[in-house]
């Protein structure tokens, strides 16, 4: 069996710096923070005030009151990016057959939201359990690709994926895998989170795992700096329209870049901490290469998990030496999460946009907020600390890794 090339045609964001994938791109070059205190709830007694919140927002912009009030907000997100790369991609323009076009999807947390508001309400009212009807399909993670099908019709392959902040890189690698087997010949995949609620902040914080830079948010995330102290909590979407290279090109369809292989690995080491050495990081680059048919040598651009941790950022800095040997020192590395924050089950869409607009820009986005080196590290990698810079990307590897030692990346590429 002959299998397919796997292209993307379509792409959406909606994030907490720019709420197009266009805007997301070019605030991604000129190194906007999304992070700023938080205006949804009463943050007084928290430890962490601040996070990255989608600004300007206003869903009723895009839906009607009835419609929105049957969603969680991540499934809400989720329409939304999926409606802008479906249109971007132009698929529905052209006849297609129903049961070729799928949509996979990735959420970490699903519908917080929504739980917490209807067990506080439970809570304080009599104790007479009166619940929403739309309380059980607004929470669970897998409803988001089930409305987007419903939307557009699409009758293929659906289902949600969830590895905590690895669930879109899974996502995206699930759709690429159904395609080339011929199983699709297009795919809407993506990721949406909306965990900027006190549950999710409270939680974090009990793990000692969020910045606490309330006096300075919008440095608050600081990748590989030595002063980090933990990551800024994140929400939005992005989506992507993968489709089969020769579907595409018969259409004549606008081809942002292909994805060439992925990788998924577990550091069975820990159920949040990753592995001191990278070793599940290590393994997961090495199979998205060897699976992409590249050498180490042939990557220019790795958008890094770099969530602004203690510990993560260490370890994945290790697995990159490890993977790339000397070559690492002519890669170009950032972490978009310290303008982002970090979008848990959203993240890998979201970096994997961050892709596609370094290798069809030609502009390495930065990682922000570096104020002091670490010795933790070996400073002469080139982290793009602070400032754009251009570079022509070829190919381009993002990772993401996740609480239970979930580990996914992705490696795309100019089409050719």
């Amino acid at each position: 069996m002959q299998l397919k090339r796997v292209v993307v045609t379509g792409i959406g964001a909606l994030t907490p710096i720019g709420n197009s994938a266009q805007d997301y791109w070019d605030a991604l070059s000129r190194g906007v923070s999304g992070a700023d205190t938080i205006t949804r709830f009463d943050v007084e007694k928290f430890k962490t005030q601040f996070a990255c919140e989608i600004k300007n927002f206003d869903i009723l912009n895009f839906m009607d009151r009835k419609e929105a009030r049957k969603m969680d907000p991540f499934t809400q997100y989720a329409m939304i990016v999926a409606e802008e790369a479906v249109q971007d991609s132009g698929i529905l323009d052209v006849n297609f057959v129903p049961e070729d076009i799928g949509v996979i999807w990735a959420s970490g947390i699903g519908g917080l939201h929504t739980l917490e508001q209807e067990i506080s309400q439970f809570t304080e009212g009599d104790g007479t359990p009166r619940f929403n009807p739309f309380f059980i399909p607004k929470m669970i993670g897998d409803i988001a690709p089930g409305y987007i099908s419903i939307k557009y019709g699409f009758r293929g392959p659906n289902f949600g994926t969830i590895s905590a902040c690895a669930s879109s890189n899974n996502s995206i690698i699930d759709s690429y895998n159904y395609i080339r087997l011929g199983m699709a010949k297009a795919i809407i995949t993506g990721g949406s989170e909306a965990c900027v609620t006190p549950s999710a902040l409270g939680g974090f914080n009990s793990m000692k795992a969020l910045s606490e830079r309330n006096d300075s948010p919008s440095t608050a995330s600081r990748p590989f700096d030595a002063d980090r102290d933990g990551f800024v909590l994140g929400e939005g979407a992005a989506s992507l329209v993968l489709e089969e290279y020769e579907h595409a090109k018969a259409r004549g369809a606008k081809i942002y870049g292909e994805i060439l292989g992925g990788g998924l690995t577990a550091d069975a080491h820990h159920i949040t901490a990753p592995h001191p050495e990278g070793l599940g990081a290590t393994n997961v680059m090495k199979i998205a290469l060897k699976h992409a048919g590249l050498q180490p040598t042939d990557i220019d651009y790795v958008n890094v998990h770099g969530t602004s941790t203690p510990l993560g950022d260490v370890s994945e800095t290790k697995a990159i030496l490890k993977v790339f040997g000397k070559h690492a020192y002519n890669l170009n590395i950032s972490s978009t999460k310290s303008m982002t924050g970090h979008l848990l089950g959203a993240a890998g869409a979201v970096e994997a946009l961050a892709c596609l607009s370094a290798i069809n820009t030609g502009i390495i986005p930065p990682t922000i907020n570096h104020f002091a080196d670490d010795d933790q590290f070996d400073n002469k990698l080139n982290f793009t600390f602070n400032k754009a810079q251009n570079k022509e990307v070829k190919y381009a590897l993002s990772n993401t890794f996740g609480f239970g030692g979930h580990n996914a990346s992705v490696i795309m590429g100019k089409c050719e």
